[in-house]
């Protein structure tokens, strides 16, 4: 009898190779996200690449070939972490990497949609062996800086993709006109109470016209003050 050699997810699975699953763990439990998890929209799983490792100090890094400031972290424990991993069907394994394409918005939505399942390996020190790059899908930076280590940008591409699921924001209508829903386009301001208030001895009202309830006139003027990237 065949049996299908992957697992297949109803919802979003993120894995996340790292030597600090703590960070994942604290920042996925919270807020909107932490909600998702409950109600098992998505699935968040952090391993530790110390699991993988063989000696008795556990060793993730090693001096550069060729001399230089800093450590690499090895290859081998990445490469058995990830033979650890069931196989999942529309999976992506993602380096996060500054030499990577950049992360936007409209990626977001597309992985959110195509994939089951995103894979993330989280570099440290000075980088990782150049020949991870057979193990991995795809290179992604989350913008034109370096970090310590790559945790922040698998929590940013995994909060960003999250929120676009289904279920995962209690109102999916606050997804349409939110910047970047559209290339370029950043969202109208936003008012709440009290209508008026003072800040630094000056006044500032809320702009008349969304009192009115006069919902074609504030979709106007909504759409006139969406603004352009620059």
């Amino acid at each position: 009898m065949y049996t299908c050699p992957y697992i297949f997810y109803k919802n979003m699975l993120f894995e996340v190779i790292t030597i600090f699953p703590e960070i994942i763990n604290g920042y996925m439990k919270t807020g909107v996200l932490g909600r998702a998890l409950e109600k098992k929209k998505i699935e968040v799983r952090a391993h530790d690449l110390r699991d993988w490792t063989t000696d008795k100090h556990k060793s993730v890094d090693d001096t550069p070939y060729g001399g230089g400031a800093g450590m690499v972290m090895k290859v081998e424990p990445i490469y058995k972490a990830l033979k650890s991993l069931k196989k999942v069907k529309k999976r992506k394994v993602i380096l996060l990497s500054a030499k990577g394409k950049q992360w936007n918005q409209q990626l977001a939505k597309k992985y959110s949609k195509d994939l089951q399942s995103m894979v993330f390996i989280c570099g440290r020190y000075e980088g990782i062996d150049e020949r991870v790059l057979v193990l991995v899908d795809e290179e992604i930076s989350i913008g034109d800086y370096v970090l310590t280590g790559g945790e922040l940008g698998a929590l940013t591409i995994m909060d960003s993709v999250a929120r676009l699921i289904p279920g995962v924001l209690g109102n999916n209508a606050s997804l349409d006109m939110e910047s970047h829903s559209k290339p370029g386009v950043l969202e109208y301001p936003q008012y709440t109470k009290p209508e008026k208030i003072v800040l630094n001895k000056k006044t500032y009202k809320v702009p008349p016209i969304l009192l009115s309830g006069d919902h074609p006139k504030i979709a106007e003027w909504r759409m006139k003050h969406t603004k352009k990237k620059k």
